[in-house]
């Protein structure tokens, strides 16, 4: 059987200084040219990512909120377009070019998830107090809005569009059609709650972390579990998979990032940490993976560092 673990080996990690305090999100734009870090010091940054070059990285501030910048997501089509979800009830839509707000909606609560559909047509908001809002993005007005009764985490629609997600605090997946917002399926997934999803690029599998520490790996059509990754022993807060739906990472406050290999679900290889991470997103077009969490420096303050692991080495 082929040696998986041998494509990431003899490769590094690079890290990312400029937030003054810890991050909370990293994600790619649809190119893989940039990638966007949102923090708790009230700022996002982007960055610009050549895959095959050591020089210097420029970056560029997103200034605006006024509580941390939980999460954020670029638009599917438009690489320089990104969308930052704040604690002070604002999301915004930034042109990265010029670094100016673009556009801006103040939600009813401290928004801490977001997601795009893949046409970009439509973004999904989650609030601390477990109200979802979905909004057109043409227009950035609500078309839709929910108050749970129970936690919600993370949101996600499936490739096609037509299925939305909602992991949730009691264990289970939400799984209803899109656009009418019907209760499809509610799968029971984990035996605590669920924190975190990714969706395949291919369209095939989604994954969802759990309390539990265990990563579910879905089939979309079937809506079955079809296995379960087993290499953490803390609450899994973030998952992904690679751009060919190959690999599949996951973090938690285990001292490392695990990566297995979505057909048999064994770890092939880890990369180590030194803080519980909060965030871990694939690059889509190389085997890039950016990574953050709770990094201090010897003093104990935050660090305001991530990292990106898939380099060559150059020693």
């Amino acid at each position: 059987m082929e040696d998986k673990s041998v494509e990431f080996k003899n490769l590094c990690s690079r890290e990312y200084f400029g937030h003054k305090r810890k991050v909370h999100s990293v994600a790619w734009n649809c190119t893989g040219t940039k990638l966007a870090s949102g923090s708790i010091d009230h700022t996002a940054r982007v960055w610009n990512i050549e895959p095959h070059s050591h020089g210097k990285v420029k970056d560029i501030e997103l200034k605006g909120h006024t509580d941390c910048v939980d999460q954020l997501c670029w638009d599917p089509k438009q690489p320089d377009v990104v969308a930052t979800c704040s604690g002070d009830k604002t999301v915004r839509l930034w042109d990265t070019r010029s670094g100016k707000c673009a556009q801006s909606v103040e939600l009813s609560g401290e928004n801490i998830n977001i997601a795009y559909k893949h046409d970009g047509t439509n973004m999904a908001v989650g609030n601390r107090d477990d109200e979802l809002t979905i909004l057109d993005v043409r227009k950035l007005k609500t078309v839709h809005k929910h108050k749970f009764s129970y936690e919600i985490n993370e949101i996600a629609w499936n490739k096609a569009g037509d299925r939305f997600f909602i992991t949730t605090g009691n264990g289970t997946i939400e799984v209803f059609d899109y656009p009418s917002l019907k209760l499809r399926h509610n799968l029971i997934a984990h035996t605590a709650g669920c924190y975190c999803i990714s969706v395949d690029p291919s369209g095939r599998y989604f994954a969802v972390g759990s309390a539990d520490s265990l990563v579910s790996l879905w089939d979309v059509k079937e809506m079955l579990c079809i296995r379960t990754l087993t290499k953490m022993e803390w609450p899994v807060r973030t998952v992904g998979f690679n751009h060919t739906g190959e690999f599949i990472a996951s973090a938690s406050e285990d001292p490392f990032v695990d990566i297995a290999n979505v057909e048999t679900g064994r770890s092939v290889y880890q990369i180590p940490t030194k803080a519980p991470m909060n965030s871990v997103e694939w690059n889509p077009k190389y085997n890039l993976l950016a990574y953050a969490g709770d990094d201090k420096n010897k003093y104990q303050t935050d660090e305001g560092v991530f990292r990106i692991f898939g380099f060559e080495s150059t020693s």
